[in-house]
């Protein structure tokens, strides 16, 4: 008999047409509601793949990893996500907001990972974002019937990001770059990576940071000397999300009545730096743009900063700049593993529960997040930053430049349960808001601020890639 139960009736309910197919087959199953807490293990992900032959629904617990090399060669098929405009159309039949891994709800074949049935219960996509299905293994196999088994996860447990040890970063990047290159290299790592030399003009904005005597004609002269730069300073001050009175007529003007030294030498070196290495032409499905994330994040964190008690505060500034380059590994790794990066996109695309963390060690045996951090300590920048960039998803980091790497973890973490950015919502802890002085009714409100003006950030983004 049906059971529907541990819900209660003003919560979400599983769509009619889920409970119509599971009363059909006689399965007996109990509502639950998605929360942080549950077993990865017992989570059931369910991908829908496709290629010149068809579709195919993957099914493996969410502890692990789906690797498509090993699919490829399970298969002896190229398989890559269903594009997300021909998923919703096929969902939008059946009134769903999210794929349920049900087999028998889609013509598809279907093949799953042996493991997933290793859990004497198991929790299902509903297919109502938010509600899950908790059915007993034995009566989930009886709707594998006609699928295939076989093992092509890889469990999260054997893939290890280094999270905290920084010391290990050049030799896990030479190695990581030996490995792709199939060759050995001996020289320095910074002549085994080919990267561009720092633009001419982010070296002068540097030393306009660290010159404390530094007046507004220093900046406005630098940048003048960058028409891209100076057109773009002077756009950002005449944009709606800064409201300035009157018609902006020069760089001057922009820094003095709007945007102030300590921004535009900020966002200045933000461009320069950004600028250095170009956006890659591959990304994954439903990502949020580059500087789309960028922009949104810097702009979270302006308002997280100036919403800690003051004598907690970090430079402002440099706050904003870690949150406009905290995903600058992103464009290192495309720039270094060129014939990787498409790889490591398809990835991201089938492993919609899992951090980039996961997926970037598991391919390249290194993080974003270790090779932005590092190419930012060869460029001489501030060790602030690029201690952001580095433990930026380490939530507990501590030390006396704690606050920049905890803001961007906290507006990254944010935003993402907003739909913005990559990866699964996580729960973000009340030590997390501790750190700052801030209150959860604080932080969420420095996001509602800038999701307000969302049409003028992305104008300001489009600025950066036009």
């Amino acid at each position: 008999m049906t059971e529907v139960a541990l819900a209660p009736d003003s919560s979400p309910q599983p769509p009619e047409v889920i409970v119509q197919l599971l009363e059909k087959l006689g399965l007996a199953y109990q509502v639950r509601l998605e929360h942080p807490g549950l077993a990865a293990a017992q989570r059931i992900q369910a991908v829908l793949l496709e290629d010149a032959v068809g579709a195919l629904l993957v099914l493996f617990p969410r502890n692990q990893l789906l690797d498509l090399n090993r699919l490829a060669e399970l298969t002896g098929r190229k398989l890559v996500a269903v594009k997300p405009e021909r998923l919703e159309r096929m969902l939008g039949k059946h009134e769903l907001g999210a794929l349920p891994g049900l087999p028998p709800l889609t013509s598809a074949p279907c093949l799953y990972d042996e493991r997933l049935l290793a859990e004497p219960r198991l929790l299902v996509e509903s297919g109502q974002p938010g509600v899950l299905l908790e059915l007993a293994s034995e009566d989930f196999r009886s709707l594998l019937s006609k699928a295939s088994a076989a093992r092509f996860g890889e469990p999260l447990a054997a893939i290890r990001p280094n999270l905290d040890r920084p010391a290990d970063d050049r030799a896990e990047i030479t190695q990581a770059v030996q490995a792709f290159t199939a060759r050995r290299i001996q020289q320095r790592l910074e002549e085994t990576i080919e990267i561009p030399p720092l633009a001419e003009s982010a070296q002068k904005i540097i030393k306009l940071r660290v010159d404390p005597n530094a007046t507004v004609e220093d900046i406005t002269g630098v940048v003048e000397t960058d028409p891209a730069l100076a057109a773009q300073v002077v756009s950002w001050a005449a944009s709606p999300y800064y409201a300035a009175p009157g018609k902006i007529r020069s760089v001057e003007d922009a820094i003095v009545r709007v945007l102030g030294f300590d921004l535009v030498i900020n966002l200045a070196l933000g461009l320069a730096l950004g600028k250095s290495l170009s956006l890659p032409k591959d990304q994954p499905q439903q990502a949020t743009p580059y500087w789309q994330q960028a922009i949104y994040t810097a702009a979270v964190i302006e308002g997280l900063t100036r919403a800690m008690p003051r004598a907690q505060r970090p430079e402002t500034g440099l706050t904003y700049l870690a949150g406009l380059l905290h995903n600058f590994g992103y464009l290192v790794l495309a720039h270094v593993f060129p014939p990787h990066f498409s790889l490591i996109c398809r990835h991201l695309e089938v492993n919609p529960h899992l951090s980039h963390s996961y997926i970037e060690q598991h391919l390249l045996g290194i993080t974003r997040e270790q090779i932005g951090s590092w190419l930012m300590s060869f460029w001489d920048m501030p060790e602030e930053l690029f201690t952001a960039l580095r433990f930026q998803h380490d939530p507990d980091y501590q030390d006396d430049n704690a606050a920049y790497p905890n803001l961007v973890c906290l507006a990254v973490s944010l935003l993402r349960n907003r739909g913005i950015g990559s990866g699964p919502e996580v729960e973000i802890p009340n030590d997390l808001f501790e750190a700052l002085g801030l209150t959860r009714e604080k932080a969420e409100g420095a996001v509602d601020k800038v999701l307000q003006a969302e049409a003028a950030l992305r104008e300001l983004a489009s600025q950066f890639n036009p």
